[in-house]
């Protein structure tokens, strides 16, 4: 990890361009796409969302890279992000996702990214063996 504010982002859920959410248009607005990539991650699927975690193994998470347009947003921007990911919790709340920073590997290099890491087990859950939602989803709909 290097000590230079990181402005990166790296989403494999609801926040990918493929959802085209609600969430992705926040996404389109405040980041700008720089490539595909992926990072060393378990991901399971929850029902209404999929749950990353972290991995030392050699099993990937596929997912998107952004870049946050205005470095002077970060606050707002990533603030944002943490509500909708449930880092921001009221008292007696539990904290759903944590937000860390990652290396993320794509076709030009490893980038260090901020990543959305499930808070939660995942112990029984359906995993993800591809990685990747969204052609998980797409084959779990045929």
């Amino acid at each position: 990890m290097n000590a230079q504010p990181v402005h990166h982002l790296f989403v494999y859920g609801s926040l990918r361009s493929g959802f085209q959410s609600h969430a992705y248009e926040y996404i389109r607005n405040y980041f700008n796409f720089v490539s595909e990539g992926k990072v060393k991650g378990i991901l399971a699927d929850l029902g209404e969302y999929p749950a990353a975690v972290p991995s030392k193994e050699e099993v990937f998470i596929t997912g998107e890279l952004y870049c946050l347009k205005n470095a002077d947003e970060f606050g707002w921007a990533f603030g944002q992000l943490d509500d909708y990911e449930g880092v921001n919790t009221e008292a007696g709340e539990t904290q759903l996702y944590r937000r860390e920073q990652s290396d993320i590997f794509t076709a030009n290099g490893p980038v260090t990214a901020w990543i959305y890491w499930y808070n939660g087990d995942i112990s029984g859950k359906p995993m993800v063996a591809s990685g990747d939602i969204l052609q998980y989803l797409a084959d779990k709909n045929k």
